[in-house]
Formats: structure tokens, sequence, C-alpha cells
């Protein structure tokens, strides 16, 4: 595929007839790829592509890369970073929240030692959820101005539903158990090289 300034976006029906063709690429944190990905898919965080776009670009010139992530939002902004450098990919609509919806399934890792992960809009939820909780309670307990931390995670709940970001998902990616190990990255680097 070319690099277009805006990436196509391929259906869960059109990606399941050209699955076997395609490199699948899931940018989502590796808790969230556990939980169930794509057949065949290759784990590579969102904020680690940059490290990965040499075995991107070669990737790309053998076979159409298929970018995928929970809703489609996160392989967007993917896509929008791999052309810039200029590495064609589509996004596929819905992520694998469609694919699953369609009835396809979702393959797991086969180590039995994998540990239960939450999506990261679980992880979301549970972070906001607990924030606004937190404000209210210390804001009866210890002052009432503290009902600002529950105004502001409330606004930033709007905000992120407004542009279709998700700042305290960032922040969330970022801690230990929704990064990859340094084996896993060189493993799904060295897929990609040879897929």
């Amino acid at each position: 595929m070319t690099a277009p300034s805006t990436p196509v976006a391929l259906t869960v029906e059109e990606a399941r007839g050209r699955l076997p063709e395609l490199t699948v690429l899931d940018v989502r944190t590796p808790g969230e790829y556990a939980v169930g990905h794509l057949p065949g898919a290759v784990n590579i965080p969102l904020d680690l592509l940059p490290r990965a776009l040499p075995a991107l670009r070669d990737a790309a010139g053998r076979r159409d890369v298929l970018v995928v992530c929970a809703s489609g939002a996160r392989s967007h902004r993917a896509c929008l970073l791999l052309a810039e450098h200029g590495v064609g990919a589509a996004t596929l609509t819905g992520g694998t929240g469609a694919w699953a919806a369609a009835g396809h399934d979702l393959h797991r890792p086969a180590t039995g030692g994998t540990r239960a992960a939450w999506t990261m809009e679980r992880q979301v939820r549970f972070t906001a959820g607990t924030l606004i909780l937190l404000g209210l309670l210390l804001s009866l307990l210890l002052h009432p101005a503290l009902q600002l931390l529950s105004a502001a995670v409330a606004a930033g709940l709007v905000f992120s539903a407004l542009t279709d970001t998700c700042g305290l998902a960032a922040v969330l990616a970022r801690l230990p158990h929704n990064r990859p190990h340094r084996a896993d990255l060189d493993a799904a680097l060295a897929t990609l090289r040879t897929h």
C-alpha cells in the first residue's frame, strides 16, 4: 500500500477475506493483546512504533499492513504516524471489538502463565472512577476544595470524548503491567522482519 494522507479503512469482512495476505500489527498494550487478538497479529504498542519503523518499512514492502487496536482510534493514529514515515497501512474499522462482534475468533497466547489483563478502556474507567470517588471523599473528610479533583477528572473525560483521545490511557499505557518485556518486543520485530 502507498502512504495516503487519510488511512485506508478495511471493514471486518474485507480484512477477514485478505487476512492471509496481510501483515497484521496490533498497537494495543501487551495486556490487551493477551486478552485476544486477530490471528497472526504482531504486538507493538502505539508508543513503540517509532522503534519498529525499519522493520515495518521492510514488512510493508513485502505485504500490505493492517493496523488494529480495540476500537480503531489508536490504529488510525498509528496509520497516520506510519504514513508520515512513508509506510502505507490500513486500519480495521471498529478494531478487535468489531472483529469479535462479527463472530470471528480472537487468538490468545498459548502460554499457561499469562496473567489476566484488563483492556485499556476498563483501566481508564476504573482509574477515572476511583479518582472521582477519591476527590468526593476527600472533600467530605478534609476540605471542600478537593472536589476540584473530581471536576478535573470529569472535564478530562468530556475532553477525551470530544477529541477521541485519552491522556489517561496514554499515562496508563506506560505502567509496567502494560509494557512489553524486551524479549517480547524483540520477538515481534523479528517476526516483522521475516513475515
